[in-house]
C-alpha cells in the first residue's frame, strides 16, 4: 500500500510539472550574430551569409552554393527587404558615414562595400571579410537598425571606385539579415 501511495504521489507530481510547463519557450537570439539564406529572383536558395560581432568589428562570411560562375560584387544594403525580381527593395548600399562607393575611390567608401565574391564553375565560392568599427545593433554605425539590413550579390564584379555601386550590375541574389536564434 505504501508503494502505491508513493507511486500515485510521484505520478501526480510529474503530471503537475508537465501541466505547468505546457507553454512554449521562445528561443533567445544569440548576441552579436545575424544570418540569412541568399535567394535568387525565382526564390531558389543560392547561398548563405552570416555576420558575427567581434569586439568593435563585424565579420561577414558569404558562402555561394548555386551562383553563376564569375566575379560578383557583394554589398551590405541599408534596408531589410528582398522583393524579387530586382531586389530594389533592399535600398542603397549601407552607408552610415555618407561616403561615396569603392575602397579605391578617394571620396569613398561605403561601410557596406565588401570585396568581390569569386564563384567557380561549380557555382560555389566563399568570401570572408571584416568590417572595422561597426556594431550590429548599437551606435551610429549599427547595421541592424529600425528598417533592418540585407546582403546583395550583383551580376558583375565591383570595380571598387565608381559611385554608387561599382558598375556591379543587376542584383541577382538577396537575403535579409536576421538575428541568429539559439535552439
Amino acid at each position: 500500500m505504501k508503494q502505491s501511495v508513493m507511486l500515485t504521489s510521484l505520478c501526480a507530481l510529474c503530471l503537475s510539472a508537465c501541466v505547468s510547463n505546457d507553454r512554449l519557450v521562445e528561443p533567445e537570439p544569440i548576441a552579436g550574430a545575424v544570418a540569412t539564406d541568399l535567394r535568387d529572383m525565382t526564390g531558389r536558395s543560392v547561398g548563405t551569409a552570416t555576420g558575427t560581432q567581434e569586439g568593435d568589428r563585424l565579420r561577414i562570411r558569404i558562402v555561394g552554393t548555386a551562383l553563376p560562375p564569375g566575379v560578383h560584387g557583394a554589398h551590405l544594403h541599408a534596408v531589410g527587404a528582398c522583393q524579387p525580381p530586382d531586389f530594389a527593395s533592399a535600398g542603397p548600399h549601407w552607408n552610415p558615414t555618407g561616403r561615396q562607393h569603392g575602397t579605391q575611390n578617394p571620396q569613398g567608401h561605403h561601410l557596406g562595400d565588401l570585396p568581390n565574391l569569386l564563384i567557380g564553375t561549380d557555382g560555389q565560392g566563399t568570401l570572408e571579410f571584416v568590417v572595422p568599427a561597426v556594431q550590429l545593433e548599437r551606435g551610429d554605425r549599427a547595421l541592424i537598425d529600425r528598417d533592418g539590413a540585407s546582403l546583395v550579390i550583383h551580376a558583375l564584379a565591383d570595380d571598387n571606385r565608381t559611385d554608387p555601386s561599382g558598375n556591379s550590375g543587376a542584383r541577382i541574389a538577396c537575403g535579409v539579415l536576421q538575428p541568429v536564434i539559439d535552439r
